[in-house]
C-alpha cells in the first residue's frame, strides 16, 4: 500500500513539472489558439448544433431568454424530474419553477428531441456603471441534431414565445376595464379604467343544460385554437356572441364564464359614455387581444332602431383626447349612429387587433336592427331561457352541496320531491336567479327541506300562469319582483336623468319669462 501511494505522488509531481514546461514554453495566446482549433474540429465532426440564449442582450434583457426560462419551468422541468427553483412573481395567481445551475432537461418538438442546459458562470469585475449588470452570467444553450435544424428553426422558437405568452397570461390575474371617465385618458394615455377581475362564475356552474355548454365551450376551443383557421380564410380573428333572453337567465355568468375558460380579459363598453363613432373607434383601438368586449342591454343603451331618425346632439363632455367638447350641436356627426356601431364590430377597423370575441346581451332581441344580428357579426346566436331541470339539477348541487348527479338521485325519501321538481319546473317559467334566490333563504334548513321549499314556489308560480297572474309572480314568504316590463321602464329612466332635469329647467325658465312680460304689460 505505501508503495501505490509513492508512486502516485511521483505521477502527480511529474504531472505539475511538465505542466509547468509547458507553460513556460507556449505562452497563453498559443494555448487558446490550440483551444479554439479544437474546438471547431470537434463541432465539426459533431452531429450536433448549439445555441446559447443569454440572459442579456446588451444593456437590456433578452425576451427569448425569459420566455425559454418560463417555457422550459412550466413545461418540460416538471415532468422531467430536474432540480427546480420554486418562486411566484408579482401579480401572480400561480407558482413558477426554475432551472437551478448546469441542470440540464430534455424535449420534444415535431418529433425532434432537443436538449436544454442552464448555464451559470461568475461575471468578471465590473467598474462604475449607472445600470449595473448582474454579478452571474446566466444563458441557455440549445442542443438539436444537424438534420433537424431547419425543421426546428425557427419553428420552435415561435412555439415557445406563444407557449410563454400563454402561460404568462394565465398565471397573472385577469382584469375588467370600463370607460366610465366618459372617454378622457388617463396619465398612460388609456382611456379604460382596470379592475381585477374574481368572477367565479365557470361552466361546471353555470346554470345551462349541459349538452348547450358543451357546444358553446367546443366552439369557444375553437376560435382560440383557429390562427391558422382565420388566416387561410382570410377572416379578422375575432367573433361575436349574442345572449338574448328574460332578465336572471344567466347572461352576465355566461360572459364570465366565458372569460374564465378562455383566460380572457374583458372590456365592458358603456355606450352611454361615448359621444361620437371615432371615439368609438378610438375605443376598439386601445383594447388588448385575447379580450371580451361587452355591450350590456344594448337595446336600452342608445337608440339604434330607427336609421331615418337624426339622433339628439350631445352635452359637452370630455372627449377620448382629454379635451372639453364645448360644441355640443355637431348633430349626426357627434353621437354613436346605427352605422359606426356595426364598422366597429365588422369594419376595418375590427379586425385591428387578434383573438378578440364581441358579446352583446340583450332581453329583447325583436328590437335590434337586423343588420346587427347578421352572422360575421353575431355570429352565435344564445338563448338563455327559463330554468330547464338539467339546469335545476346544477343548481341543486351547487346551493345544496350535492357531490355527483349519483348522490342526487339516491336522495330516498326526497326522491319524490326530485320529481315533482322535474314535472313542474317547465310550467313555472322561473330564472335561474330566482331558484338561486330561493336554495339560498333554505339552505340552513336541509337539503330536503330546501328542495320542498323550493317545489312549492314553482307550484305556487305555475298555478298563477295558469290563472293569468303571470309567470313573475312571487312565492308566498317571497318578496314580489319587478315585472320584465317594469325593469325595463326603470332603465330607461335611470339612463338619462339630467335630461328630464334640463327639460324642467326649460319649463321653468319660460315660465319666468311669461311672468315678465305680463309685468310690463300692466306698468
Amino acid at each position: 500500500m505505501k508503495e501505490y501511494w509513492t508512486a502516485l505522488a511521483s505521477l502527480m509531481g511529474a504531472f505539475a513539472f511538465l505542466q509547468g514546461v509547458l507553460h513556460a514554453v507556449f505562452p497563453a495566446e498559443l494555448r487558446a489558439a490550440v483551444a479554439r482549433l479544437l474546438g471547431r474540429l470537434t463541432r465539426a465532426f459533431s452531429p450536433y448544433c448549439y445555441f446559447d440564449v443569454t440572459e442579456m442582450d446588451g444593456m437590456s434583457t433578452n425576451e427569448i431568454y425569459d420566455a425559454v426560462q418560463l417555457y422550459l419551468s412550466s413545461t418540460a422541468a416538471p415532468a422531467s424530474g430536474a432540480r427546480l427553483s420554486l418562486s411566484r412573481p408579482l401579480n401572480a395567481s400561480s407558482f413558477t419553477f426554475g432551472l437551478a445551475a448546469s441542470d440540464r432537461v430534455a424535449d420534444t418538438f415535431a418529433g425532434s428531441a432537443v436538449t436544454w442546459e442552464h448555464v451559470v458562470a461568475p461575471r468578471q469585475g465590473q467598474g462604475f456603471s449607472w445600470r449595473p449588470l448582474p454579478e452571474e452570467k446566466r444563458r441557455f444553450t440549445l442542443r438539436i441534431r444537424r438534420g433537424d435544424r431547419d425543421k426546428l428553426l425557427p419553428a420552435y422558437l415561435d412555439h415557445i414565445l406563444a407557449a410563454a405568452a400563454d402561460i404568462r397570461r394565465r398565471s397573472q390575474d385577469r382584469l375588467l376595464y370600463t370607460n366610465a371617465r366618459g372617454g378622457a385618458m388617463d396619465a398612460r394615455g388609456l382611456p379604460w379604467d382596470p379592475v381585477p377581475f374574481k368572477h367565479p362564475s365557470t361552466f361546471d356552474t353555470l346554470a345551462m343544460d349541459p349538452a348547450r355548454k358543451a357546444a358553446i365551450m367546443a366552439d369557444l376551443r375553437d376560435f382560440a385554437d383557429g390562427s391558422a383557421f382565420y388566416e387561410r380564410t382570410g377572416r379578422a380573428w375575432k367573433r361575436g356572441y349574442l345572449l338574448y333572453g328574460p332578465p336572471g337567465t344567466g347572461k352576465s355568468s355566461m360572459i364570465a364564464a366565458m372569460a374564465n375558460y378562455l383566460g380572457y380579459d374583458v372590456y365592458d363598453l358603456e355606450l352611454t359614455e361615448v359621444s361620437s363613432n371615432a371615439e368609438l373607434r378610438k375605443l376598439l383601438m386601445k383594447t388588448t387581444s385575447k379580450s371580451i368586449i361587452v355591450i350590456e342591454d344594448i337595446d336600452c343603451s342608445v337608440d339604434l332602431t330607427n336609421r331615418a331618425k337624426p339622433p339628439p346632439a350631445p352635452k359637452p363632455r370630455p372627449s377620448i383626447d382629454g379635451a372639453i367638447d364645448q360644441d355640443g350641436g355637431a348633430g349626426a356627426g357627434r353621437s354613436i349612429t346605427l352605422s359606426g356601431l356595426l364598422n366597429f364590430t365588422d369594419g376595418l377597423w375590427s379586425c385591428c387587433g387578434a383573438e378578440r370575441i364581441f358579446v352583446f346581451t340583450t332581453n329583447h332581441i325583436e328590437k335590434l336592427d337586423p343588420a346587427l344580428l347578421r352572422s360575421g357579426r353575431m355570429d352565435m346566436h344564445i338563448f338563455m331561457s327559463y330554468c330547464s331541470f338539467p339546469a335545476l339539477r346544477i343548481l341543486l348541487k351547487n346551493y345544496l352541496g350535492f357531490q355527483s348527479d349519483e348522490e342526487l338521485d339516491r336522495l330516498g325519501d326526497a326522491a319524490a320531491v326530485l320529481r315533482g321538481l322535474e314535472e313542474w319546473v317547465d310550467a313555472a317559467e322561473i330564472t335561474p336567479a330566482d331558484v338561486s334566490e330561493v336554495l339560498i333563504k333554505n339552505r340552513r334548513s336541509g337539503k330536503a327541506e330546501a328542495m320542498r321549499e323550493l317545489l312549492d314556489v314553482l307550484k305556487f308560480r305555475a298555478e298563477n300562469r295558469r290563472r293569468g297572474g303571470g309567470a313573475a309572480a312571487a312565492a308566498p314568504g317571497k318578496e314580489a319582483g319587478g315585472d320584465n316590463e317594469e325593469e325595463e321602464e326603470e332603465k330607461r329612466a335611470l339612463e338619462s336623468p339630467k335630461e328630464g332635469k334640463e327639460q324642467a329647467g326649460i319649463d321653468s325658465c319660460g315660465d319666468g319669462q311669461d311672468e315678465e312680460a305680463e309685468a310690463k304689460k300692466q306698468v
